[in-house]
């Protein structure tokens, strides 16, 4: 054999000898790596199950695993479901979170959902107000005692906040339930006062409003604002001029985050992995759903809630995103 033969065949037993290492060290950090997961996401065609089913196929074919969205009650049963063990991932807001950890969520009374971890940031859900411009409401302050408002359908994040909300700023109102699209079609037809919706905007059913008759957007003021921040688990936001054609300029709001949960007991490589391929490509998240557009490592700063899975913040820090200590499950 020649020498030159020799030193080829000793290079490649080598780099074979090290596929193999390195083949054997990636299925030994799977040995505790689940063979399929679950995603709790909320009802069948709402962004929560495009989003959560979506995202569930991108780690799946990426990681080689088994794993799909699940239509459930929403924000608050995804807390339940994850807490529990009953799924591996959710997708929950800030404010069903808060009274997780609490012990304040309304399933589960008492009991303080302590093995919720945050993943990721996902998008933020604005709070609007928005009433017809013949009402002479044009702000927060104007709305009559009294008044009719609908909240959106029962139980949602929208119904659970916005009326708590609403009382803190001082309005008395009589509340009203529905739909978002049969809860527009009331207030043009003088059934109701004012709607107040937490949704992603624009919201199909104010826009459809403003083709048919003339609205204000009600913004708040930065002291309501302000007293909003301090007292419930939301952010400021300003709805983009863009948004709807009555707006002139940007409208203050405030928001309420989404964000993917896991159980705090999954193990910490598998949700590093998920965190890493969900963070390094923005451009499939946003095939999946175009409110992915905040689904970026910046936007953690927005949970206060919950603490970050370990294997979530070892990745943000590997990064350059820090995380408060107290605020990474121990």
């Amino acid at each position: 054999m020649s020498t030159s033969t020799r030193l080829l065949t000793g290079v490649l037993a080598t780099t074979f000898a090290g596929t193999l290492l390195v083949s054997a060290a990636a299925q030994a950090d799977r040995e505790d790596w689940p063979e399929s997961f679950t995603v709790g996401t909320a009802s069948q065609g709402g962004t929560y199950f495009v989003y959560g089913s979506g995202w569930a196929n991108l780690v799946a074919d990426q990681l080689g695993l088994s794993g799909g969205g699940e239509v459930t009650g929403g924000p608050t049963q995804n807390l339940a479901l994850v807490h529990g063990g009953d799924v591996a991932f959710g997708l929950t807001t800030m404010g069903p979170a808060s009274d997780a950890v609490n012990g304040k969520s309304p399933l589960a009374p008492g009991v303080k959902m302590d093995n919720v971890c945050a993943m990721f940031p996902m998008y933020e859900t604005p709070f609007s107000i928005t009433a017809l411009s013949d009402s002479g409401i044009t702000s927060i302050s104007e709305i009559p005692d009294g008044a009719r408002i609908g909240f959106g359908p029962a139980a949602s994040t929208s119904d659970t906040y916005f009326p708590a909300i609403l009382e803190e700023l001082g309005v008395n109102f009589d509340r009203r339930n529905g739909g978002w699209s049969d809860l527009g079609g009331q207030l043009q037809d003088g059934l109701l006062d004012v709607i107040a919706f937490a949704a992603g905007i624009p919201i199909p059913a104010v826009s459809q409003l403003e083709v048919q008759t003339d609205v204000n957007i009600v913004e708040f003021t930065e002291e309501e604002q302000q007293q909003v921040l301090d007292k419930f688990p939301v952010s400021a936001f300003q709805i983009p001029a863009s948004t709807y054609t009555t707006l002139e300029e940007d409208a203050r709001a405030v928001s309420m985050w989404n964000f993917a949960i896991a159980g705090c007991d999954l193990p910490e490589d598998f949700v590093y992995e998920v965190t890493k391929l969900t963070m390094e490509n923005n451009d499939k998240m946003l095939d999946v759903h175009r409110s992915a557009a905040t689904t970026i490592p910046e936007n953690i700063q927005y949970n206060t809630v919950l603490p970050f899975h370990p294997g979530a913040a070892r990745w943000y820090e590997e990064n350059g995103y820090e995380i408060d200590p107290s605020m990474i499950k121990q």
